[in-house]
């Protein structure tokens, strides 16, 4: 199994966002996703809130 790294401050990004039920919060910060997390297949707009992000473009 691959081992899932965490890249930056994991308070801010979607995962930790979805335990804490900041949904609303998460909709703000997918609304243009340009990233996706390598970990858990999550989008976002930036990479500072994804744990393993790659560029989707």
């Amino acid at each position: 199994m691959a081992q899932t790294i965490c890249k930056g401050n994991h308070e801010g990004h979607l995962c930790m966002l979805a335990s804490k039920d900041k949904f609303e919060e998460i909709k703000a910060l997918t609304k243009n996703p340009k990233y996706i997390c390598f970990n858990c297949g999550r989008v976002a707009d930036s990479e500072k809130n994804l744990c393993n992000p790659m560029s989707n473009e």
